[in-house]
């Protein structure tokens, strides 16, 4: 599976989310491989930081031919993920063409209700030519106790892009796990953090292998 962290809109928690979901999926035993397509290198940051054994690797390539280079290391990984740069640009619709599904992240504001529109005209234009893709819009950094969650992924709606399930809250753990290059996962295993992580990537293997989405 190949999946894409994209939004136009920076500051969505992109990086957070793919770095996370691979530490995720790496404690089902799959060789995953992370890769930092934004120019900002947030996850090659992350991987520098690290002071424990390596998860997975972590490979910069922040070029509009990614999607002719990712197919050299399919054979190699059950799992590839993108952390994609944080606008439309060539270097985003190449993500597209060469993700499995598109993950789009969205924080519980109107804005980011909005400003989704451009990554999902983006995603429409790709499905010409990528007709098995798949998109789904995660909402990260949910305020808990709150019903603003719920409502922006009513607002979401309008989109006719499914709206995950699994919802990531607000937590300082995830900021205070990136200054170690470490994940919540890792820092507490059995926190609520690392639970909705693990409901995340068990989502997003399931929609993966579903028909008809």
């Amino acid at each position: 599976m190949v999946l894409a962290f994209l939004n136009q809109k920076g500051g969505v928690g992109k990086t957070t989310l793919a770095v996370h979901v691979a530490a995720a999926l790496t404690r089902h035993r799959a060789k995953v491989l992370l890769i930092d397509a934004d120019p900002q290198g947030s996850a090659l940051d992350w991987a520098a930081c690290r002071v424990a054994a390596v998860l997975f690797p972590v490979i910069g390539f922040p070029k509009a031919t990614l999607h002719k280079e990712i197919p050299a290391h399919l054979p190699h990984y059950d799992h590839i993920l993108i952390d994609g740069p944080p606008r439309v640009n060539d270097l985003a619709r190449s993500a597209i063409m060469a993700a499995d599904v598109v993950v789009i992240p969205v924080q519980p504001s109107p804005y980011d209700v909005w400003a989704a529109k451009d990554i999902v005209d983006l995603i429409g234009e790709a499905a010409i030519y990528h007709e098995a893709i798949k998109s789904a819009f995660v909402i990260n950094r949910r305020i808990v106790n709150t019903a603003i969650g719920r409502d922006v992924a009513e607002a979401l709606a309008g989109y006719n892009i499914p709206v995950l399930s699994a919802h990531i809250s607000q937590r300082v753990a995830f900021a205070e796990s990136a200054a170690t290059g470490s994940t919540v996962l890792e820092n507490d295993p059995t926190s609520q953090a690392s639970r909705e992580i693990m409901a995340l990537a068990e989502e997003l293997l399931d929609f993966d292998t579903e028909s008809g989405r």
